[in-house]
């Protein structure tokens, strides 16, 4: 059923929206809320937007779920219409300091529009995430009112083109509602997932309700006599107990029947039914009654209550053999799990005094602000929330019998970085229950887990390669990436040191100032600027045109009037003609570089860099300086030879990948040699290439270094 805005809007007075809204006893909220309410029936009735979502039918969500009021005015304030016009200070000082920075958070995430021509792509995703996560962690309830607001925008997208819905729908399926799960706020949730499976998937969505409707009238009658049996069942035996039927939904029943390969009719929940009891001991003594008086199907049995879900679910699950043979799954819960389970993190505020639903959120919460905290990219962001939202988990035990939450598909290492980052870097094994298992050991709930650790802290590269399985999170994958960068930039700040060093005696310099460089660099302090020179970052023929150098008699570069200034190899050589041209074997030089000719004796003119070693006029002296002479690439287009160096994992298809590349990019390869890097698990490939110029040698690199199993690939001189 699509919801019409206007008509919602339209159909309540002012009156009986602040019937509706206001929730409490305060005179203090009254006003606000009244307030708030005047302000935006006032925009409503100039900005009739169909497509946008007001945040009158946006609050209106809320009470369903029981927010506090505080959130409810909040969330009328945070409609769009009003950013423009409403600043947040206002907000502040009109309202409070708590609605306002709600407000600010809601507006933050209105910032993201969805898609009009491309799919939203992978970081302006993680952007969204991590900005959602921010605002939770500031205030969870910023996160309810941006998921109320995602379903009333699914609501009005009936009328709306086939790209948008879809591109809606699927950004529904893979953030908003895996959220909304997380959160346990299942009226939401199950909302969004039907809404966005119809825009999805039409004709599927079509077939199950027709499926449904057509045999409704008999479900309901069967679920009404055993609901009737059930409930005198528990009143035999002096056990008070709400029982009803409950709503099934269209979305669910398509998951189950994927999962299980199953038609409709075969499903076991279809006739479904709830039991509400006072404490958890009831919840037992009735599971009990209901396997007394009905067969059950033991695979089908659930305990939630003892293993509660990540999102702090509980409940107990079983399905029985009912009259006629017909199955039937029965959910048993207290009052308290009832609400939780309906409301999740929005039950918080019905238990201000504390309790076991405030422990509940707060691990949903954290859980959540470990994401921000790891050290990850966008990829690895999108994939940690996955891991983390989906109820794809295991739980493992300490040595010292503490539970540990991790990511289906962990690894004994993975447990070892969730322990400790420092406890990860110096594993050398591990023990599950009792016996040493391999790293790449898949782990199972209940496992006990035991890290074998050595005293030194150093990963293996290894550990990184996807084929071998040592890892199953990109939290533990990011924590070794960053471990081998933090390596790099103290080799590479030790090879910067050195540069300096070696600038300074060769310039005969007794000191040079660091502080001018930083600036000419942009560089933010001496450490980074000293990375980025040991990297190549910053090349030396940069540093020594920074430096602040005594003038030396300049070395004049020959130059001669020729007719002919043009070789076979589309080089322009100042001052010389019919010599032979060729190009430096040392530095190997391709358009785009700078360049330099050397007259040699006998063999004509040699092509160098111009930061080539070999050349530097410093070191030449002046009988050899007269020599150089001055070159530049000339416009005939010709195929230049440059060695380029891969590493990567020593893999079956990696010469193959990259040789596709260079096929690909229509690259001649003049010679492949391989060697061992320094363990057996790296190859080191060095391959003479032809190539036009600089910038195709450089797009050439880039994409070898994108295949899965290389970790570097760079030119080689």
């Amino acid at each position: 059923m699509q919801h019409s805005q206007l008509s919602d809007t339209n159909e309540r007075s002012r009156d009986e929206w602040i019937e509706r809204l206001w929730i409490t006893d305060s005179q203090e909220d009254y006003d606000q809320l009244t307030q708030a309410i005047d302000l935006m029936l006032d925009v409503a009735a100039i900005d009739r937007d169909s497509h946008i979502p007001l945040s009158l039918d946006v609050a209106d969500i809320l009470c369903n779920i029981q927010v506090d009021q505080v959130t409810l005015i909040a969330t009328i304030l945070s409609d769009v219409r009003l950013s423009d016009t409403y600043t947040v200070e206002t907000i502040a000082e009109k309202f409070s300091s708590t609605i306002a920075l709600l407000v600010k958070n809601m507006r933050w995430l209105h910032n993201f529009k969805a898609p009009t021509d491309n799919e939203t792509s992978e970081p302006e995703q993680a952007e969204r995430l991590r900005r959602m996560l921010l605002a939770m962690v500031d205030d969870v309830r910023a996160v309810l009112i941006h998921l109320a607001w995602r379903l009333q925008h699914l609501r009005l997208l009936g009328d709306a083109d086939l790209y948008e819905r879809r591109a809606v729908a699927t950004e529904t399926m893979d953030i908003f509602a895996p959220l909304a799960n997380r959160l346990g706020v299942s009226q939401i949730k199950w909302e969004m997932e039907d809404l966005a499976f119809r825009y999805l998937e039409p004709i599927t969505y079509k077939q199950i309700a027709k499926s449904l409707t057509a045999k409704r009238i008999e479900r309901e009658a069967y679920v009404e006599t055993f609901t009737s049996d059930l409930q005198k069942l528990l009143k035999d035996a002096d056990i008070k107990a709400e029982v009803f039927g409950r709503p099934k939904h269209i979305y669910s029943i398509w998951k189950k029947m994927q999962r299980k390969h199953l038609s409709v009719d075969q499903l076991y929940d279809l006739r479904a039914v709830r039991v509400i009891v006072h404490d958890v001991r009831e919840c037992y003594s009735t599971l009990g009654l209901v396997h007394e008086q009905w067969k059950h199907v033991p695979a089908e049995l659930d305990d939630y209550i003892a293993n509660r879900k990540p999102n702090g679910y509980q409940s107990l699950h079983t399905v029985v053999i009912g009259p006629k043979g017909r199955y039937v799954e029965i959910q048993i819960r207290t009052h308290d799990m009832n609400v939780f389970a309906e409301l999740g993190v929005a039950a918080h505020w019905r238990y201000k005094e504390g309790g076991g639903q405030d422990a509940a959120m707060e691990r949903v919460v954290g859980s959540l602000r470990r994401l921000l905290e790891s050290d990850t990219d966008d990829s690895g962001l999108l994939e940690d929330f996955r891991a983390e939202i989906f109820p794809d988990r295991v739980f493992v035990i300490t040595p010292q019998g503490e539970i540990l939450d991790l990511s289906k598909g962990s690894t004994p290492l993975d447990f070892a970085y969730a322990i400790h980052t420092s406890v990860g870097h110096r594993c050398n094994g591990a023990k599950v229950n009792g016996v040493i298992a391999p790293l790449d050991h898949k782990l199972r709930n209940g496992d006990q887990v035991e890290i074998i650790t050595k005293k030194e802290e150093k990963p293996s590269r290894k550990w990184l390669n996807p084929a071998l399985g040592y890892v199953g999170s990109s939290s533990t994958r990011s924590k070794i990436r960053h471990w081998f960068r933090q390596q790099d930039h103290d080799k590479n700040k030790r090879d910067g040191l050195e540069i300096i060093e070696q600038e300074k005696h060769r310039l005969n310099l007794k000191k040079i100032d660091l502080k001018p460089l930083l600036k000419r660099f942009r560089q933010q302090s001496e450490n980074a600027f000293l990375i980025a020179l040991g990297r190549g970052d910053i090349g030396v023929v940069q540093l020594t045109e920074a430096l602040d150098v005594p003038k030396k008699e300049e070395v004049k570069l020959r130059k001669i009037n020729v007719k002919d200034r043009h070789d076979d190899r589309g080089i322009q050589i100042e001052g010389v003609s019919n010599l032979l041209v060729e190009i430096g074997n040392c530095c190997k030089p391709v358009p785009g570089d700078e360049i330099i000719g050397y007259i040699t004796v006998g063999r004509g003119i040699t092509i160098h860099r111009s930061d080539c070693a070999n050349i530097d006029v410093n070191n030449l002296g002046p009988e050899k300086a007269v020599r150089l002479a001055e070159a530049s690439w000339g416009t005939e287009t010709t195929a230049y030879t440059v060695d380029i160096q891969i590493t990567g994992f020593n893999q079956p298809g990696l010469i193959s990948d990259v040789a596709t590349v260079l096929a690909k990019q229509q690259i001649n390869v003049l010679s492949i040699n391989t060697q061992r890097g320094n363990t057996e698990l790296i190859s080191m490939l060095t391959l003479a290439i032809q190539i036009e110029n600089t910038g195709q040698l450089f797009e050439v690199l880039e994409k070898i270094a994108q295949l899965p199993n290389v970790m570097d690939a760079k030119r080689y001189s």
